[in-house]
């Protein structure tokens, strides 16, 4: 007696469900690789689970087989639909050609076939982007100049710190100035007292007065007149 015909259908067995699927996933990798290896094609299989377990094959490697997939299936949309991407790629074409024109009435250019209507919307917009420029341009000066405060009151503390050094520094220097030139002022006098007590003599309290003076001319005539003086006198 023959085996029956199995109605496909969801198992509701859980038991029984996981029985098939393990029994045909192995099947079907089986099929794969003899396919594979009988036929020489490149194959890949992926299956997945009710419990989300992964399971595949592959004759090279599931990268490579999943990246030809997705080439070859762009290719063959194109070929399918050749329409679509005509129809997109002359829809990109208007908008470029839309904004080249209004960036050119930006400009000022090409501007004769426009109304009033239309000339007034064109001074609103670049009324709206000139309000826009400048309040990026105030804001940009403002950061700036908030950043140069930072860094002024940054360089006055330092500077106010350099200069509390500076002081500190130059009243250790004139600390130092008075111990080392003081003791020096004092050991100076005691040696002058010293010295003028030996060259004075007792009284070490008398100054010393010295002068220079231009040498006496001798007067070689004063004996000759004297003599003559003498001789009047004895006649």
């Amino acid at each position: 007696m023959g085996r029956g015909k199995i109605v496909i259908r969801r198992i509701d067995n859980s038991t029984s469900r996981q029985v098939t699927f393990s029994k045909r996933r192995n099947g079907l990798l089986k099929k794969a690789k003899e396919l594979a290896i009988l036929c020489d094609a490149e194959v890949g299989v992926i299956i997945f689970s009710s419990t989300q377990k992964l399971y595949d094959y592959a004759s090279t490697s599931i990268k490579s087989i999943t990246e030809r997939y997705i080439k070859a299936k762009e290719e063959h949309q194109q070929l399918v639909n050749p329409t679509s991407e005509l129809k997109e790629a002359a829809m990109l074409r208007q908008q470029l050609q839309h904004l080249q024109e209004n960036h050119r009435q930006m400009m000022g250019e090409e501007l004769s076939g426009l109304s009033v209507k239309d000339l007034q919307n064109l001074e609103n917009q670049l009324e709206m982007s000139l309000r826009g420029v400048r309040m990026k341009k105030d804001q940009v000066l403002i950061d700036e100049i908030q950043e140069l405060n930072q860094k002024g009151n940054l360089l006055h503390n330092e500077n106010v710190e350099l200069y509390k050094k500076v002081n500190l520094i130059r009243q250790e220097n004139m600390e130092l100035y008075k111990k080392v030139y003081g003791a020096r002022d004092v050991n100076g006098t005691n040696r002058d007292a010293f010295t003028n007590g030996l060259s004075i003599g007792e009284d070490s309290h008398v100054p010393i007065h010295l002068h220079l003076c231009q040498p006496r001319q001798q007067n070689y005539e004063t004996p000759a007149r004297a003599t003559k003086l003498g001789r009047l006198q004895l006649q």
